[in-house]
Order: structure tokens, then C-alpha cells, then sequence
């Protein structure tokens, strides 16, 4: 079996993402010691935003329909990770509302027609189903549902929107929130982040022993 832990945070040691996706694939690991994880860290080694040159190469070559070789390394090095993954833990931090455009820029290069979804007469068709996905939240303020500004949340939704869009539905979050609000919320915040993680990986662990 196969993870891919992907981190997107620009903060270094003080990222709270960071940190949650390690204790997520650690305790993953743990339960599962045949587990071969592969990390990618978008911030040490970036993937090119998508920009005319790369997408005229892309048309040219059929990849956008799928009938074609991705013509970009780093593209089609990311999305072959992402497609011999049956796991995938995401550390994905709010910046500005949505996630890091590093991760934005990864994301381009999974969602590929022929690869990942494809369209039919009734709509997109997911190809990507069948994984776990794992995303480790960060965010400085209160988001979630039930909070005053749950509505300016185009992070959590976005991820949630673009995977359910390539067939995954099998998605968990472990969040921490409210970090910039104090110190004790911050601390608090990731003390109960942290303490969630078992939970959030109990139900795919057991699912896969039977």
C-alpha cells in the first residue's frame, strides 16, 4: 500500500499544517507497517504554475484529452504519484481565504481529462475513486460550519469540491483553527487537532484490516 503526503505551508518549523500531516502519516504508518509513503513538499520543491508555454505544450501533446504523455516532468511526475496512491495526506493552510498557490498549482496537474475525470454525455466522470484523503486544516480564524465566517471558506470547500470532482469521497479533516486569535487559542487549537488524529484515521485503518 502506497501514501503520498503532500505539505504546501511556506511557515517552516512554525507550520501548523506541518505538523498535523506528520502525526497523521506516523500514526498511519504505525498501524500500517507495510505502508511505503512517498513525500512531496511543495514549498521546498514547487511545481511551475500552469502558464501559456506549458499549456500550449499540453494541447499539442493530446495530454489535455488524455490521448497524450504529459510533456511537463514535474506534471506528470506529480500526477503518476497521485494515481499509484491509496492514501493521500495533505497539509493545506489558509492563505487568504483558499489554499497555498503552491498546492493550486499541484492540483492543475492531477486534474487531467483522460487521467483523473473525463466528460460523458451527463457530466464529468470521476477516475480517481477508491482513495483515502486525509487533509491536515490550518487556519488563522473560525471557518467552520457554525462559525460567522464560514462563508469566506474557499479552502477547505475548494479541496473538498476538486476531489469529490475525480470520484474521492472518502474524505477526512483534521483541523485547527482559531490559531491567530491568542496564544492560548493557537495552543489550544492544535492540542485538540493532534488529539483527534487516531479517530480520524481508525476508520480506514480498520476498514482495510477486514
Amino acid at each position: 500500500m502506497k501514501l503520498l503526503h503532500i505539505d504546501s505551508s511556506i511557515s517552516g518549523e512554525t507550520s501548523v499544517s506541518r505538523q498535523l500531516s506528520a502525526a497523521i502519516v506516523a500514526t498511519l504508518t504505525r498501524a500500517l507497517p507495510e505502508l511505503r509513503v512517498t513525500r512531496r513538499d511543495l514549498n521546498a520543491e514547487p511545481i511551475p504554475h500552469l502558464d501559456s508555454e506549458i499549456f500550449l505544450h499540453l494541447i499539442r501533446s493530446g495530454s489535455l484529452n488524455g490521448s497524450g504523455k504529459l510533456c511537463d516532468q514535474k506534471g506528470e511526475t506529480a500526477l503518476e504519484e497521485f494515481l499509484a496512491a491509496d492514501i493521500v495526506v495533505i497539509g493545506a493552510p489558509m492563505y487568504n481565504f483558499t489554499v497555498p498557490s503552491q498546492l493550486k498549482a499541484w492540483i492543475d496537474r492531477i486534474l487531467i481529462a483522460g487521467k483523473t475525470f473525463r466528460y460523458t454525455e451527463t457530466g464529468a466522470l470521476g477516475l480517481a475513486g477508491g482513495r483515502k484523503l486525509i487533509i491536515a486544516s490550518s487556519r488563522g480564524g473560525l471557518y467552520a460550519p457554525g462559525m460567522p465566517h464560514v462563508a469566506n471558506d474557499f479552502q477547505e470547500t475548494y479541496l473538498r469540491a476538486v476531489f469529490r470532482f475525480i470520484g474521492i469521497d472518502d474524505v477526512t479533516i483534521v483541523r485547527a483553527e482559531g490559531l491567530a486569535l491568542s496564544p492560548g487559542h493557537r495552543e489550544a487549537a492544535i492540542r485538540a487537532a493532534l488529539a483527534s488524529v487516531p479517530q480520524a484515521v481508525t476508520g480506514f485503518v480498520t476498514r482495510r484490516a477486514a
